[in-house]
């Protein structure tokens, strides 16, 4: 019979290790359900686990040393780059990069306000069902207290383990965990650190990468052939820094078993890859009698084909309804804070979020944090619209699945390119686009603003080719009067009540017979 965690503990006296886990998966006989090897034939079997499907809406906290900078994202490659913002900013900020570099700066991150309970409690309450924290990005340098890398957030910057302290409040909080790995492109992200100003009076100065005393953070000079052009692919990766990676990635499975795991990319390095999310799901299942809830991502379509993985979309989305579950991962403003910076409103948040879960998604959203660690105000406000709309409408959001069509109104014949960085292509959704969703014989379906006397739902009406048959019961959730509401061949017409209910959108609970 199957343990739960806390017995599992138990019987290993304490211990968390894989090799731990696995001893006692074997002498209980659970992870034979699992038990993927490291091909693509075996990962073929996997399944996106229910809890995630049913979830619908993550948190994620894109937060590091570059954050402590406070100018934006990939500024620890973009001061090695002349002409950029950034160059210039860390120039007029710090000094050149051949004298001050990014290991100069990587101590300036304090997280001084950084409360990671408080934080998931706001979370929590704004509907989030699992929270991602960032584990390494491309600056090769660790959240937590790597066996691997000196340049980690326990040694250096605010010396506390990020990724633990997260994990901690993340399962007081009963939401599922995940870290961010961006760590496998970082042999050719970071070769402009090798190169040197091409104009100007420190032309042909090195920058400070090439300090051989800094490799374990910038690469060896080998990496310096990948200066001037930034393939996103594993051309030219040497085998030593794969083998890196892998012990870099399990060392992060072993230490914190995450419910999620996120690859910035697709599957890196196939065999080297394919090891790290066969170990994941291993682990996973050797946590839950043998069933493997963790889930993987990468944004190469051809990886998810088949089981193996979770496809997600960064700052995209999908087209109509995807036949497999998936993900989008977008942030309110830029990925690492940026001061001044832009950010969505909850009525954009909003309406990604139920436009993706109409096409079988899941929305990961990320709010940056400042060098401090806690929300400034306006991403406050932004989270409480977030909460606010949830609190009533969030019904229709979780454990439902996709209706015959996704929706109805004018954004439904703007046909975008499915994939990555679209999300603006999309065209604002009105109180005239729809979106539908369903649970057993509940249809939900989300008007995306305010009608001015009556909604109008065209796949709704007797006749319409979705065929949905006969209404028996139309409420509006958060409204305690009864509606007035009618179903003919051509339509599903509901009076508005007098008292306004949001400018973000309602949903309309239909009863279908």
């Amino acid at each position: 019979m199957a343990l739960n965690r806390r017995e599992l503990l138990q019987w290993m006296g304490g211990a968390c290790s894989a090799l731990a886990l696995s001893k006692f998966a074997k002498a209980q006989g659970l992870a034979q359900g699992a038990n993927y090897s490291a091909t693509r034939s075996s990962l073929d079997r996997y399944r996106i686990p229910e809890w995630f499907r049913d979830a619908k809406f993550g948190i994620w906290s894109h937060w590091g040393p570059q954050s402590a900078i406070e100018a934006g994202d990939w500024y620890a490659r973009n001061m090695y780059v002349q002409g950029t913002d950034q160059y210039r900013y860390h120039v007029e900020t710090y000094g050149h990069p051949s004298k001050v570099g990014y290991k100069d700066l990587v101590n300036d991150w304090k997280a001084a306000k950084w409360d990671p309970e408080h934080l998931m409690s706001l979370y929590k309450k704004a509907g989030a069902k699992y929270f991602v924290s960032m584990g390494v990005h491309h600056d090769n340098f660790d959240l937590w207290d790597s066996k691997y890398t000196r340049w980690n957030s326990v040694n250096m910057g605010p010396k506390k383990d990020i990724v633990g302290l997260w994990k901690k409040a993340a399962e007081k909080n009963g939401l599922r965990f995940g870290v961010s790995e961006h760590l496998w492109i970082s042999y050719k992200w970071w070769a402009v650190s090798h190169g040197a100003d091409k104009t100007g009076p420190l032309a042909g100065v090195p920058y400070d990468g090439i300090d051989p005393k800094f490799a374990d953070l910038y690469h060896d000079a080998d990496c310096a052939r990948f200066v001037d052009k930034l393939d996103w692919n594993d051309d030219g990766i040497p085998e030593s820094w794969k083998r890196h990676y892998l012990d870099r990635m399990t060392d992060l499975i072993d230490k914190y078993q995450p419910d999620f795991l996120y690859t910035d990319g697709h599957l890196p390095f196939e065999e080297y890859g394919m090891k790290m999310v066969s170990h994941l799901y291993n682990v996973s299942a050797q946590l839950h009698g043998g069933v493997t809830e963790a889930v993987y991502t990468s944004k190469e379509d051809t990886d998810c084909a088949i089981g193996t993985c979770l496809l997600d979309h960064e700052r995209g989305v999908a087209d109509g309804i995807a036949k497999n579950p998936w993900q989008t991962d977008t942030c309110i403003g830029e990925w690492h804070y940026k001061r001044g910076a832009k950010y969505k409103s909850a009525k954009k948040v909003i309406d990604l979020l139920v436009d993706i879960v109409s096409k079988n998604g899941n929305l990961l959203l990320n709010f940056p944090l400042p060098n401090s660690g806690e929300l400034d105000f306006e991403e406050k406000a932004v989270l409480e619209g977030i909460t606010a709309w949830m609190a009533v409408n969030s019904e229709g959001i979780y454990a439902s699945r996709p209706w015959k069509v996704y929706g109805d109104g004018p954004s439904t014949l703007v046909k975008v390119q499915p994939g990555n960085f679209n999300e603006d292509k999309q065209k604002d959704l009105t109180a005239e686009d729809v979106r539908f969703t369903t649970k057993n014989s509940t249809l939900y379906a989300f008007v995306m603003g305010w009608p001015e006397k009556q909604a109008v739902l065209t796949s709704l009406g007797l006749a319409s080719a979705q065929q949905p048959g006969k209404i028996r019961k139309v409420e509006l959730l958060g409204s305690k009067g009864e509606l007035k509401w009618n179903q003919d061949e051509t339509c599903l017409k509901v009076e508005m009540p007098m008292e306004k209910i949001s400018d973000i959108g309602i949903t309309l609970k239909v009863e279908l017979a």
